[in-house]
């Protein structure tokens, strides 16, 4: 691959961490990035999920140091997620190259849900949790959300974040912390699946990952001093691309 390409993918793989740290869906700026590289959608997939593992690792990293990330959420989840994420991988591996591309334009337009539903009894604490919501719901939650990252990935964090805001009530700037949980364990689980599969191309991967943690630690760190509405923008502009890349998609085929 030509350095030009490559210097174009670590830029999309900036944009992408930046916008995954705050509002989730970085993928669906990187994924497409790589598929319009030439590179094949298993080995897209995989190598996207190289270079968000890390980038997440440093969001997560700089929410944890914030103190808002909520541990005992997380701990509920966290089987769940890996779980439903390493299943949804070895699925999308018994597809061809054809049939993964089609399947990955089809998903694209499910990530537009309606985001800006009024909540006014937020949550900030775990002890405002019912134990049905932390060990039935949370765990169920993760595990779809889980395998469809393994399955796709795209969004996955957008989804995260909205059902932890919409479903159970938590405060946007914790649901972006807790998220960056689920979304690091489940890009685990899916990444050594691809990489196993043979999969990842290290030598793009590794030059796009390094993008990826400096967009990642950035976007975190505007988040935690901006807070909910500077989260809401950025969650507008996730869904302003999902729209664009639906009506490009429509007009071509």
């Amino acid at each position: 691959m030509e350095l030009s390409t490559i210097l174009i993918l670590c830029f999309m793989s900036f944009l992408a961490g930046f916008l995954d740290s705050i509002a989730g869906g970085g993928g669906l700026i990187l994924m497409p990035s790589l598929l319009i590289a030439g590179i094949l959608p298993q080995s897209a997939l995989g190598t996207n999920k190289f270079a968000s593992l890390f980038g997440t690792a440093a969001a997560l990293l700089n929410f944890v140091k914030s103190k808002k990330v909520i541990w005992k959420i997380a701990a509920c989840g966290l089987a769940f997620s890996i779980t439903g994420s390493v299943i949804g991988t070895k699925l999308i591996l018994y597809f061809d190259p054809k049939t993964t591309a089609k399947i990955i334009i089809s998903l694209l337009p499910i990530t537009a849900i309606a985001m800006f539903i009024p909540n006014k009894q937020l949550k900030t604490s775990v002890s405002e949790f019912s134990k049905k919501q932390l060990y039935v719901y949370i765990p169920l939650f993760c595990f779809i959300i889980g395998f469809y990252d393994g399955f796709f990935g795209p969004g996955t964090g957008t989804f995260l974040i909205f059902g932890f805001y919409i479903f159970l009530g938590l405060e946007l700037i914790n649901a972006s912390a807790i998220s960056k949980v689920f979304n690091l364990a489940s890009n685990i689980g899916s990444f050594f699946t691809f990489a196993i599969a043979d999969k990842v191309l290290y030598s793009i991967g590794i030059p796009i990952a390094l993008a990826n943690i400096l967009g990642g630690y950035l976007g975190s760190t505007l988040a935690i001093r901006k807070g909910q509405q500077f989260i809401k923008i950025f969650i507008l502009m996730v869904f302003m691309i999902l729209f664009i890349t639906l009506v490009v998609r429509l007009w071509k085929g």
